[in-house]
């Protein structure tokens, strides 16, 4: 032999180092390859002396069949080929056992290979390395449509018995081989020595030198990646050093623990393999893909970080206790509580941090940088604007991308309405299925309150701007299992302003509004109506945004003594939302016509109650201006005066009266007159169910229609 190149196809081949160097292996593959190709070569002479004596001891070799498979002519010819096509013999500076650097060296430490099992590797393998080896391993398997070492013919080159039992525990199911995915048997309907054995695709590029990872595992994997200033990594990362197996990293919405487990692992010296459980979930074979995904991790040095646990903690606890029992590192990261039955050893339990303020804007103006190629404009500020937002170090990066992508297709001036854009795509769509989705487009502007109200709304809107700073930097919450949710009650009479209020403080926060009527919540079965809220609180934690549940004296009603059972089954529903609420860490608003009715323990734990009257004369003037608007044709005779002075109504009625005013004029194709306006005002009363009194109309009481 000589060492011209081992496949004869010249430069470009997969086996010329050069090229293998170009198409990105890792560093040192050179030295790997000669490695690996220096212990074929062993394979190769036993392979060469098994044909050779198969060929004489053969009693019929000129059978006329003998052609259906492979002639003697063609056997000679593949032993007797040019040298070019055979493998190198070893090069001087290659240690005879492969050194410790090698990768066939490290796995066969990774796996706890013996000797025999890196000898039936290699004969599965050369095929793989040598498309010749096919045709002998057809020749020696006596049939020429079976081109893979069968386990017989791999034990016989081996120079071991079939019925050696421990020879044959090496192939096995359970064995370190076939267990860890290094080596597949097929054809398994097949008698065992009868069986084909093949290296995995992945397992030949890796001792090739190849670093790409598995295509099986490329809907399954997450870009979770070490985040600097995120957390302290170094107790897990000093306990991962010392073999640490598994660790369970509890975070709340906003939380950082995808990418402080990744600092852990990669300050450990370990590499990161991401894995989305809710995508391992939906996938045909689960168990496949976790054996997969542990092949890949212990090929490459990698510690898996597996989120949310959540995903699949309940449908599939079997699936968990694969993942907790694999013997590579992993970070679990969730919200659900831990239970111990999901795994036989009991793992570390941490609490990963929110990401803080100042590391949010950070961290998103590293991200826009890199979108946008230059930093953001003098005028925005990512700190100040993300405040409102609870997101994790994944939502910060997706979130400047999609501002990015936003203002260059609105002409690449970055504004702060493209920065609250881009962290409102990052939110879940499951609460839209659950609530209705307003998109705010109001302002402090078109509210018309009292001055305290109005003060007390500003004072809401800064209670959820700066609480990571007050109650997490400052710690002004402590115990009693509260979260950072700040929770407010709007109370006052239909068409006050309650939803208006709560969608000017979503646009000033730059979040959406979702509204919840806790009317259709309350189920007459027994435990469906807890069930019921703990969906819309549950999907409403992957939500930034502002949750208004509508109608809450409902629910919220006053707890009573228990005459009944549906008394008793009453106060459950209120206890449960009274602690659920507490525990939330979203901004929540209740609205309710009647404030009397609510439960007074439910009231101590709302930071802000805001009453909202019903408006006096001079707002109601304000709010008749405002609602007519500035493109609605108006008559010479309007008398909003009047109207504000004898009519006591709400804002949303006497929006309702512009509206129907509005039609009433586009249908005669004029202008809004005092006799369409009382009409309207008519109507509404009629809607309303309120008498119409000589003295609220006045001189205009001759309009009123009988």
């Amino acid at each position: 032999m000589t060492t011209l190149p081992p496949t004869g196809h010249g430069p470009g081949s997969p086996l010329d180092p050069v090229a293998g160097q170009a198409t990105g292996p890792a560093p040192g593959s050179d030295v790997n390859l000669r490695h690996l190709l220096a212990r074929a070569v062993t394979v190769e002479q036993r392979v060469r002396r098994a044909v050779e004596a198969r060929r004489e001891a053969d009693p019929d070799p000129d059978n006329e069949f003998r052609g259906l498979y492979l002639t003697e002519e063609s056997v000679a010819r593949l032993l007797d080929e040019d040298s070019a096509r055979g493998f190198p013999e070893p090069a001087p500076d290659t240690p005879p056992d492969g050194g410790t650097g090698s990768r066939l060296a490290l796995l066969e430490a990774e796996f706890g290979l013996t000797a025999l099992d890196v000898e039936i590797l290699l004969i599965a393998l050369v095929p793989d390395l040598d498309d010749r080896f096919e045709a002998f391993y057809g020749y020696l398997n006596d049939d020429v449509s079976r081109r893979r070492p069968s386990i017989g013919l791999a034990l016989g080159l081996c120079g071991l018995s079939p019925a050696d039992p421990v020879a044959r525990g090496r192939l096995s199911a359970r064995a370190p081989l076939r267990e860890a995915g290094l080596l597949l048997a097929e054809d398994l309907d097949r008698p065992f020595l009868s069986r084909a054995l093949r290296v995995p695709d992945r397992v030949t590029a890796h001792l090739l030198g190849d670093d790409t990872r598995d295509p099986r595992l490329a809907g399954l994997l997450a870009p979770w990646q070490a985040v600097p200033g995120v957390g302290d990594p170094a107790p897990l990362a000093r306990v991962l050093g010392r073999g640490a197996r598994l660790a369970y990293l509890s975070e709340d919405q906003g939380g950082a623990g995808t990418a402080l487990a990744a600092s852990a692992l990669t300050r450990a010296g370990l590499g990161v393999l991401g894995l989305d459980l809710a995508r391992l979930t939906e996938d045909p074979a689960p168990a496949e893909a976790v054996r997969t995904l542990v092949r890949e991790a212990r090929l490459t040095g990698s510690g898996l970080v597996c989120a949310p646990l959540e995903a699949m903690s309940r449908e599939h606890p079997r699936l968990l206790r694969l993942l907790t029992a694999t013997p590579v590192p992993v970070v679990m990261v969730g919200r659900a509580p831990w239970d111990a039955s999901w795994s036989a050893v009991p793992p570390l339990l941490l609490h990963a941090p929110r990401v803080g303020p100042a590391a949010r804007g950070a961290l998103w103006a590293d991200a826009y940088g890199r979108a946008a190629q230059g930093p953001p404009p003098p005028g925005v500020d990512p700190g100040h604007l993300l405040a409102p937002f609870l997101l994790t170090p994944e939502q910060v990066t997706g979130a400047a991308q999609s501002a990015a992508q936003t203002a260059r297709l609105d002409g690449g001036a970055l504004t702060p309405d493209h920065v609250r854009r881009g962290a409102r795509a990052q939110n879940a769509a499951g609460l839209d299925r659950l609530a209705r989705r307003i998109e705010p487009t109001v302002t402090w502007d078109d509210l018309v309150l009292p001055p305290d109200a109005h003060a007390q709304l500003r004072e809401l809107t800064a209670r959820a701007r700066h609480r990571d700073r007050v109650l997490g930097e400052w710690g002004m919450r402590p115990g009693g299992g509260r979260g950072r949710g700040v929770s407010a009650l709007f109370a006052g009479d239909s068409g006050t302003g309650k939803t208006m209020s709560a969608e000017v403080i979503a646009a000033d926060l730059g979040l959406d509004l979702y509204t919840v009527d806790l009317a259709t919540v309350i189920d007459k079965y027994v435990g469906e109506t807890e069930k019921n809220l703990e969906r819309i609180f549950t999907e409403a934690a992957g939500v930034n945004g502002v949750l208004l549940f509508d109608e809450a004296d409902a629910i919220f009603g006053k707890r009573s003594d228990v005459k009944d059972a549906h008394d008793r089954y009453a106060n459950v529903e209120s206890a449960y939302l009274l602690q659920r609420m507490e525990s939330f860490d979203g901004l929540a608003i209740l609205a309710t016509n009647l404030r009397a009715n609510l439960d007074d323990a439910f009231t101590r734990r709302l930071d802000l109650v805001i009453d909202f009257p019903v408006p006096d004369v001079e707002q109601r003037l304000v709010l008749w201006e405002r609602c007519l608007g500035p493109l609605l044709p108006r008559g010479a005779d309007l008398d909003l005066a009047f109207c504000a002075e004898n009519f006591e109504l709400a804002g949303g009625n006497i929006r309702s009266i512009a509206v129907t005013a509005a039609y009433l004029a586009a249908d005669t194709g004029g202008a809004v007159t005092m006799a369409s306006l009382i009409h309207a005002i008519q109507r509404e009363y009629q809607k309303l169910g309120r008498l119409m009194l000589a003295s609220e109309f006045g001189p205009y009481l001759e309009l009123v229609q009988g």
